[in-house]
């Protein structure tokens, strides 16, 4: 492979290429990349596995020393979704798959088990907002009768890179650049988009980080991933490809990128306010749970390779089982014993559930159990009473260290032992009938630091994922690459990234392109020939959710003098439906309406704007309406509601105010003078036919 035009100049640098991905070979001694201690190194790309797609091996000690040291970075809170929204609840199941495995928590029908989720951000610290464009961490641990069951994934399928030894790097890459430290939770910067140009393997997942999934409208209304490939096993020790999915009760739903920038301003703690209020009031948030089940056969026919994190399964070619259903039920009592104390581990996996080959899942392996030993501080973090197993006792001979708060008893503390004579308790054995077990692995090969031929096809899903959006989302996808990449100041960043973009799609390497008033540069060089796949709708956002206002909040906007009879109709329309309803006035102390009376209210005007509710109404008065014309915070709620593609209900005396904000009529624009009932329709969604009015889309 030649230098890319682009790259920066260097003396001691040359580029190779190995399986499709781009090495910086340094020619110089003084220049070559080296382990802690000195070990030059031959390649930072792979771990060592046996075999191209065999498990790694712990033997890596590059593997281990740069994940480790990566772990090991930041004291105490977690180096990657810092911040985090928690809830307790159960989950049901409702389809056995006694067939595939032996987890109870996967064949007793009815039962519930009780369970604990922690939502969160990638790339912002404890302190950052809710609402930035990212991936959103999706964790959920289940306290089974067999032990805990930690299923730790996001509300996106695919990753950012195949194998775990590239992790620390795309993490420096989208955390605060290191000489200034900044920018705080935003991937829209040079580091970030440098490491993913250079990396072809990130595509797919960028066509999801750009689209509306990486901007959520709640924590409720997002799906979750198990991302990996996992195994289930059978009484027989017969074994099945696994993937989990988990998909919102509410429908999968977004902010707009203006609105999501608004809200952080308005309320940062948006998201964790939002779940924190639906669980307080009852409102509990619910998820059915499935499962895409195949054979190694029916694996080995598929067109990718399920082995590889970049990938996902289109469900129009495996469909998912729903066997099972999560509800949230509970807030935490305390925030930082529970949300922040709490410990997900991917090797937490009852009997009849087992990891694949997958490299970056075998990555995860070590890091999360190295992460919890640097952030809790004792290898008895598994004692605190959120990570506790609850639904059996956890035994064995493991003792002492830091933190001890059991009390052991017995003279033996080793394995075997034979003192259980004479009365004395001589602790608990193996059950190698009952016990955890792995599934039996046929594939091996010579030790290797190699990336696997099937994993090189680094654009087919990435042009399936765009072409498969509507063209609402495609333009939505390519307004927020125009976005991110504006915010990168060199040249040839930007450049290689408009290169790789024409091999998803040519039609979007032009208009991020356009947007950027840049030409368009050559295509750079695929490992694989992309492939055009089935469309999948099943990826869509827009027109799949439930047209509904259940879950959903609407804001009624009113002054002094404004008719009571009609707040209370338009209240009690919403609250029919399943919305969340505020009053909102000029001052919290509330209005006095028009027959004298006096009617609290839920928030201050220059407090609660309308970018925190779906819908609104507003219901004033003549007198009550100028004086919010001389009210900028006014304008603001009328304004950023219309571009914001929200329905809005008025009354004849606010017909100035919308003048003035100008709105222009469409569907979505209401007179209540029609009745309460008339706003709901609309309310339920947003105008998606007014988008081209208002903003200018790439």
């Amino acid at each position: 492979m030649t230098k890319p035009k682009d790259a920066p100049a260097s003396a001691d640098t040359s580029y190779v290429g190995n399986g499709g991905e781009l090495h910086q070979t340094a020619s110089a001694p003084e220049a070559r990349m080296t382990t802690n201690f000195g070990v030059p190194l031959a390649d930072d790309q792979n771990s060592l596995k046996a075999g191209a797609r065999g498990p790694s091996l712990l033997e890596d000690f590059i593997l281990r020393e740069k994940i480790q040291h990566f772990d090991h970075e930041r004291i105490p809170e977690r180096i990657v979704h810092a911040r985090g929204s928690a809830a307790h609840g159960y989950f049901e199941l409702t389809e056995s798959l006694e067939t595939y495995t032996r987890a109870k928590i996967l064949t007793e029908v009815g039962v519930k088990t009780e369970l604990f989720t922690r939502f969160s951000t990638v790339a912002g610290g404890a302190g950052s907002v809710d609402t930035p464009r990212d991936v959103r961490g999706f964790a959920v641990k289940f306290y089974t009768k067999e032990g805990n069951w930690d299923l730790v994934g996001n509300n996106i399928p695919v990753f950012f890179i195949q194998d775990a030894i590239k992790f620390p790097d795309l993490i420096h890459a989208v955390k605060m650049e290191a000489d200034r430290g900044y920018p705080q939770a935003a991937s829209a910067h040079d580091t970030f988009w440098d490491f993913i140009g250079l990396m072809p393997e990130s595509t797919h997942m960028i066509m999801w980080a750009m689209s509306d999934r990486a901007i959520p409208r709640s924590l409720r209304m997002m799906e979750g991933f198990g991302v990996n490939t996992f195994r289930l096993l059978n009484d027989k020790d017969e074994a099945t490809f696994v993937k989990f999915h988990w998909r919102p009760k509410l429908g999968t739903q977004s902010t707009g990128w203006d609105e999501a920038v608004k809200i952080a301003g308005a309320d940062p703690d948006y998201h964790r306010r939002d779940l924190f209020e639906a669980v307080d009031s009852g409102a509990f948030p619910e998820w059915e749970f499935g499962v895409q089940l195949l054979s190694q056969a029916q694996a080995d026919a598929l067109p990718f390779d399920i082995l590889d994190a970049t990938k996902l399964i289109p469900e129009e070619m495996v469909p998912i089982k729903m066997i099972g259903r999560m509800v949230l039920d509970r807030n935490v009592d305390n925030f930082f014993a529970e949300t922040e104390q709490a410990a997900f581990l991917p090797t937490n996996m009852p009997p009849g559930i087992d990891v694949s080959d997958d490299p970056l899942l075998q990555g995860r392996l070590f890091s999360y159990q190295d992460t919890q030993l640097s952030r809790l501080g004792s290898v008895n973090f598994h004692q605190l009473p959120i990570n506790r197993a609850k639904g059996c006792p956890f035994q064995n001979f493991q003792r002492d260290g830091h933190m001890q708060t059991e009390v052991p008893v017995g003279r033996a503390n080793y394995e075997p032992n034979s003192l259980a004579q004479g009365g004395e308790q001589g602790g608990p054995r193996e059950d190698p009938k009952g016990g955890f077990r792995t599934a039996a692995a046929t594939d091996s090969g010579p030790k290797a630091r190699l990336r696997a031929e099937t994993f090189a096809d680094h654009y087919s899903q990435a042009r399936l994922f765009y072409a498969s959006q509507t063209q609402i989302e495609q333009a939505h996808l390519a307004s927020a690459l125009v976005f991110e990449l504006s915010k990168c100041s060199f040249e040839h960043v930007r450049l290689r990234i408009l290169a790789n973009l024409q091999n998803v799609d040519a039609g979007l390497a032009q208009r991020v392109a356009d947007g950027l008033a840049m030409d368009l540069p050559a295509k750079s060089e695929a490992a694989v020939k992309p492939v055009d796949m089935d469309l999948s709708p099943a990826l869509r956002i827009v027109g799949k959710y439930p047209e509904t206002l259940n879950g959903r909040a609407v804001g009624i906007l009113v002054t002094d003098g404004a008719d009571g009879a009609l707040i209370n109709a338009v209240k009690k329309a919403a609250l029919a439906e399943g919305a969340s309803v505020k009053i909102i006035a000029p001052k919290v102390g509330g209005v006095k309406l028009k027959d004298g009376k006096l009617l609290p209210v839920d928030g201050q005007l220059a407090g609660t704007p309308s970018v925190l509710f779906d819908a609104v109404a507003l219901v004033v008065s003549e007198a009550g309406c100028d004086q919010l014309l001389m009210e900028s915070a006014a304008t603001d709620f009328v304004a950023n509601a219309f571009v914001h593609l929200k329905a809005i209900g008025f009354t004849a005396e606010a017909q100035a105010l919308l003048d003035k904000a100008n709105v222009e009529p469409d569907a979505g624009i209401v007179d209540l003078a029609e009745g309460a009932e008339a706003f709901i329709p609309p309310a339920r969604t947003r105008q998606w036919d007014r988008e081209p009015k208002v903003r200018m889309l790439a």
